[in-house]
């Protein structure tokens, strides 16, 4: 934990910004100085010339001041909220930021809030990502930036970057743990019931929205046993039974109507279904893996670091219900 963490938070407001990247991380943000010995965060929006913005919803924001004015140091945490998917940027915001962004304490990016940090070059050479519908371009577009479609939101050096809308409350939840504590984090998120606490390499989507949802209805109801029962048999050739149709014929269709083959559908689910069990349960990782199909507890291992990057056992310290 830093000794002296960003204490001031400058968050950017523009026409067409969506108001759920602004409002999600602010109130996470300001949820720590509801707690009583916590110095809470300085927060301030600032637009172009002080005026009034229409988010892409038809709300309307007024901020505090211009951004004209704004001048981030070192304890001042910069947050980008997302809106435009082209490169149809305000300049004054994308200048600011050039002249501006290298002196902050952090840039944080939500949604397509990185396009903005990759228009100002504050992207070049570095790891990030974004909405999953604004990642291709923006590999198209800065091919200087490292794209990564995948995770919900990536930290790269002082400058972070989220995936779309609700990501940017995981990403908020994690700078709060780095400045005051894991206990403070989780204590916010319940506030907010926020029921997953995702970690940065979870993926964008879960199982079932990763995957289409197929159309013929033998298909689909097999899309739900799985969900319903990740610890039962679930191989090809018991899933293709329960679909009636040959292993051979359930995997080319399961494949062409989800995108998925059968074996990776499933060990989505089944991971889910462990990480759940981990963050909100105290059972055993033996009982975890039993009830979740995989066996052993070596196999949810294996399971885990290939998915999440970590073992469960810390997958559970980090996330777990204290």
């Amino acid at each position: 934990m830093p000794t002296e963490p960003p204490r001031d938070l400058l968050v950017l407001l523009y026409d067409g910004v969506q108001s759920l990247d602004v409002t999600g991380p602010v109130e996470v943000f300001a949820g720590v100085g509801r707690y009583p010995g916590r110095d809470g965060y300085r927060i301030r929006t600032v637009s172009p010339g002080g005026a009034a913005v229409r988010t892409s919803s038809g709300l309307t924001l007024v901020p505090d001041g211009p951004l004209e004015g704004a001048v981030p140091g070192p304890g001042t945490t910069v947050l980008v909220p997302g809106g435009r998917y082209r490169g149809d940027f305000e300049p004054r915001l994308t200048d600011w930021l050039r002249e501006r962004g290298p002196a902050c304490g952090r840039l944080v990016a939500v949604c397509t809030g990185a396009l903005l940090l990759a228009e100002a070059g504050l992207l070049d050479g570095r790891r990030a990502t974004s909405h999953w519908y604004a990642c291709a371009g923006m590999a198209r577009d800065y091919p200087a930036v490292r794209v990564e479609p995948d995770p919900i939101y990536v930290r790269d050096g002082y400058v972070s970057t989220s995936a779309g809308v609700t990501a940017g409350i995981d990403l908020a939840l994690a700078l709060v743990e780095e400045d005051h504590g894991r206990d403070l984090a989780l204590d916010i998120a319940r506030h907010l019931v926020v029921y997953l606490r995702r970690p940065g390499n979870q993926a964008q989507f879960s199982a079932q929205l990763a995957a289409q949802t197929a159309r013929r209805e033998p298909l689909r109801e097999v899309q739900h046993w799985i969900s319903e029962h990740p610890g039962a048999e679930l191989t090809v050739e018991a899933l293709a039974a329960r679909a009636r149709l040959s292993p051979r014929h359930f995997a080319r269709a399961f494949q062409a109507e989800t995108g998925v083959t059968p074996g990776r559908y499933v060990e989505r689910v089944r991971v889910e279904h462990a990480r759940r069990l981990l963050e909100d349960t105290s059972e055993g990782v033996a009982q975890i893996a039993r009830a979740c199909g995989y066996g052993t507890p070596e196999a949810l291992r294996r399971a885990f670091v290939k998915t999440l990057g970590q073992p469960p056992a810390e997958y559970r310290r980090r996330f777990g219900a204290s």
